[in-house]
């Protein structure tokens, strides 16, 4: 079974807030008081969702920030584990040490 590629945040803003919305990146920019250039780079998945960001994507859309962070959080984690997965392998966890 082949497995899905991570969930960037931007795909999540862009098809089910601001497509429901009839939101624009300029009007989105605007609610939120900042560049429209960090909207469109979220939602082409070029860049990824900041602390300052998600306080504001929360306000506007009465979410909480948790929910933006732990979305960019789950995306970075997965996207790192897959480049990484070789090397994982050949980490061995440690045993723990009796006292």
């Amino acid at each position: 079974m082949a497995k899905l590629k991570p969930l960037h945040p931007g795909e999540v803003l862009r098809e089910e807030f601001m497509g429901p919305y009839h939101l624009t990146p300029y009007a989105l920019a605007n609610l939120c008081h900042i560049p429209r250039t960090r909207i469109e780079r979220i939602v082409r998945e070029e860049s990824g969702i900041t602390a300052d960001t998600a306080l504001r994507l929360a306000r506007v859309f009465g979410t909480t920030p948790d929910f933006w962070l732990t979305l960019q959080s789950r995306y970075e984690v997965e996207k790192t584990e897959a480049e990484i997965s070789r090397e994982l392998k050949d980490i061995k966890p440690r045993e723990p040490v009796a006292a």
